[in-house]
Order: structure tokens, then C-alpha cells, then sequence
């Protein structure tokens, strides 16, 4: 009977909340302006008001414990801060963990963080061998593959300058096809592919899928629940820190996006994006409707709340369509714009018809934003605020209009959604 290759037995992490300043003067001196004026740290970590945060202490991996057999393609899926990258760096060995036990068989290769792993004075050939002799492979083991791993990683050209002068997917390239080459029984892979453009993206879970029908095994992070689905035999869900599911990838995705099928959310409770949210921001937003359920002949209706700081008499607002867990499929901004109030609280009603969108389940990204000299400047955004899911094909045939395809083939610039009064 095969044994597995990765055990993890009640594996905790827990780090110290301290105050011990931003790294540079400039953010030290807007963390300290901030607190003068009684308001929230620009510098202030995402996790610091985490429901596994206390008493000064923060705990990433909270008990987590499952087996990894040969050969097992793994995803592992969550919400921001939910403790994946953590796992993979306790796995990898680049962090020890406060508590529990892991053990592993075989040879681990990871790919983590662009550019980790390599010498940035040294060529992406120098590299290739440094990282080989890291890995224990003799010069000639490595020089029966380096012709596969220049080749995989399109970098022939490149291969002879210091990686240093490498751009970010050049990076991810010859790192993935350091990783994928070089003999390892287990790849682990953080969602650093997204780097890449999308037809090496292809590629490398393609040799993912090869590598794990080989007897290899892959850990691999991501967002993305196209690349978990097609890749993935089986699956884990994390929350908090907390393992809350592991099993068959389609019931984890499912798992994953139920926090976000509702229809009421406070803001706070999601991710808004960094340095946002200061001198205004998002604090409830609601669906009009009796379930997230809809036909492509109604609109989705939503509710939005806003603080504002400022004064301003033409506020933009913005919506992204994404996916569930995949790619942005299409934008709205209504023509009309928002007047608010200095100290107050506003709500805002918005349509958005969803006869151009087929038959899946979606994601919203609200943004809002003033332009200035031609250029908006953005004050709050919050993503994967709410799921909806449209349940009929879409109605291209009646409108005669294109339509977002629901494997994201085709991408609606504007679904002509409009802000409306109650």
C-alpha cells in the first residue's frame, strides 16, 4: 500500500503583533499623522483585526491536519489571509511551525514567490545549475535537463544574462521550468503563475497535470477555480486558518464561494484594496432581490452605502464582472455621477441588466472614484463583494447583442449598468 509522501499533523503557526514600525520613515511618519488625527493606519496590516488575532498575537495555521499521496494533484483554496501561503512556506520548509508535526518523502521543489531561489548577479544558466546543486543532482543529471528546462521557459535568447535584468514573467518562466525539470517528487506552486502570460499559464498546468499523472505529487495555491477544477484531484479548503474542507474540488469550490452567496454583506468584512478606504469608503452593500439567483430578463438591483470624509458633487462609480474565481468578464460605469457630503452616510441604488451574460456564476468589484487632469483617482475598492448566478443561456439571440461567454471568451467593456433612485 503507497505511503503518503506529505503528513500533516496538527500543524499551527502563530506570529507576534508588534509595533515595530513600517520599515521606511515615510511610512512610519503616515502611520503616526494617522493616529494624531484619529484615524485608521494607511500602514495597518490586513490580519490585525482578524478573528484569529488576540492579545497581540496572530494565529495563521490553526490545527490543521491531512495526508498527501503519490501522484495527487492538490489545491488548496481560500479567501485572502486565509493561511494558504502560510501552509505551503511551513511544507517548504522556508518557516518552522509553532506546533504540530510535518513530514515529507521525497524531493520538494517550490515555487513560491517570484525570483525565489535565485542569484540575481548570476545568468538564468548559472541559476539553473546553482539551483540543481541545491537540489543534490550532480552536474551531469542536470546537464541531461537543461536543454528541456531552456526550451519550457522560452528564455533561449535570455539564458546567458544576470536574471537581474530578468522582468517578472521572465522570472516565473525560467523558475517554473527550474521546478518542473529538475527531477523533484513534489512541485509546490503558489498563485505567482499569474505572472505569466496566459499561454504559458496553459502550459505549466499542463505539465502540472503530466507531472501528477507521472506519480508526482503538486501542491498548488490559486484563485483561479478553472486551473483547480481541471488540475486538481482533490482539494482543500481554508478559513481562518482553519482546515473547514478537504475533498472533491468541486464541492471545495462550492464551500469557497458561499461566504460571497448572500445577500446582505458589511464591507468591512471584505477585502478592500491597499491604502483605500481612508477618506471614504464602503460600509454595507445588498441585493434587491429574494435569492443570488437570476434569469438573463431581470437586472441585478444592489444597494451600496457609503462614509465619506469629503465633499464631492460628481463621484464615479465602478463595477468589475468576474468569473467566480476566474477573470474579469466585464465593466460597468454609469453615466450618472453621486453627490456626497462631508461626515455623512449615503445610499445609492444601482441596475445592471443581465441580458448580455451567460449562464455561471459571477463576482462584483465596486469601486469609487473622482477623475482629475483625465485620470481617476480611486478612494475605496472592495472585491468579490457578493456572487450572483445567472441560471438560463444568455439572450444573444433576442438582443442581437455580444455576450460574455461563460468561459470568459469575450469581454463586455460596458453591460450598461446605470445608478438609479429608490
Amino acid at each position: 500500500m503507497a505511503q503518503p509522501v506529505i503528513q500533516v499533523e496538527h500543524l499551527s503557526k502563530e506570529y507576534v503583533l508588534g509595533q515595530i514600525g513600517t520599515g521606511t520613515l515615510r511610512g512610519d511618519l503616515q502611520s503616526l499623522m494617522a493616529r494624531i488625527r484619529h484615524q485608521e493606519d494607511p500602514n495597518r496590516k490586513l490580519w490585525a483585526d482578524a478573528p484569529q488575532a488576540k492579545n497581540g498575537r496572530f494565529l495563521a495555521m490553526d490545527d490543521v491536519s491531512f495526508d498527501v499521496m503519490p501522484g495527487e494533484a492538490l489545491g488548496v483554496i481560500g479567501h485572502n489571509g486565509a493561511g494558504k501561503s502560510t501552509l505551503l512556506k511551513l511544507i517548504s520548509r522556508i518557516t518552522a511551525p509553532t506546533a504540530g508535526e510535518i513530514r515529507i518523502k521525497g524531493r520538494i521543489s517550490s515555487l513560491l514567490e517570484i525570483g525565489t531561489g535565485f542569484h540575481p548577479e548570476l545568468t538564468g544558466m548559472e541559476n539553473i545549475y546553482l539551483n540543481g546543486a541545491i537540489m543534490g543532482l550532480r552536474k551531469r543529471e542536470i546537464d541531461q535537463r537543461v536543454d528541456q528546462i531552456v526550451d519550457f521557459s522560452e528564455l533561449e535568447k535570455f539564458i546567458d544574462t544576470p536574471v537581474k535584468r530578468y522582468s517578472s514573467g521572465m522570472y516565473v518562466k525560467l523558475a517554473f521550468a527550474v521546478g518542473a525539470f529538475l527531477d523533484s517528487d513534489i512541485l509546490i506552486c503558489d498563485e505567482v503563475l499569474a505572472v505569466g502570460d496566459l499561454a504559458f499559464q496553459k502550459k505549466c498546468i499542463a505539465r502540472m497535470s503530466e507531472m501528477a499523472h507521472s506519480g508526482k505529487t503538486v501542491l498548488y495555491v490559486s484563485h483561479n477555480m478553472r486551473t483547480i477544477r481541471s488540475l486538481c484531484s482533490r482539494a482543500l479548503v481554508l478559513e481562518h486558518g482553519r482546515l473547514t474542507y478537504d475533498g472533491d474540488p468541486a464541492e471545495a469550490i462550492d464551500r469557497y464561494a458561499a461566504p460571497m452567496l448572500v445577500l446582505e454583506r458589511n464591507a468591512d468584512a471584505i477585502h478592500r484594496g491597499k491604502n483605500r478606504g481612508h477618506s471614504m469608503r464602503f460600509l454595507h452593500v445588498k441585493l434587491i432581490h429574494d435569492s443570488v439567483q437570476y434569469t438573463t430578463d431581470e437586472d441585478l438591483v444592489f444597494d451600496f452605502t457609503l462614509l465619506s470624509h469629503l465633499t464631492l458633487p460628481d463621484l464615479h462609480f465602478r463595477i468589475v464582472v468576474n468569473l467566480l474565481g476566474e477573470k474579469p468578464i466585464a465593466t460597468a460605469v454609469p453615466e450618472q455621477t453621486m453627490r456626497v457630503e462631508a461626515e455623512t452616510t449615503s445610499v445609492h441604488r444601482v441596475r445592471m441588466p443581465l441580458k448580455r451574460f451567460a449562464k455561471g456564476r459571477y463576482v462584483l468589484t465596486l469601486s469609487v472614484f473622482s477623475v482629475a487632469a483625465g485620470r481617476p483617482g480611486y478612494y475605496d475598492t472592495i472585491y468579490d463583494v457578493f456572487a450572483f448566478e445567472v441560471t438560463d443561456d444568455a439572450a444573444a439571440a433576442r438582443t442581437g447583442l455580444p455576450t460574455a461567454a461563460a468561459d470568459g471568451a469575450f469581454y463586455l467593456d460596458d453591460v450598461g449598468a446605470e445608478l438609479v433612485s429608490e
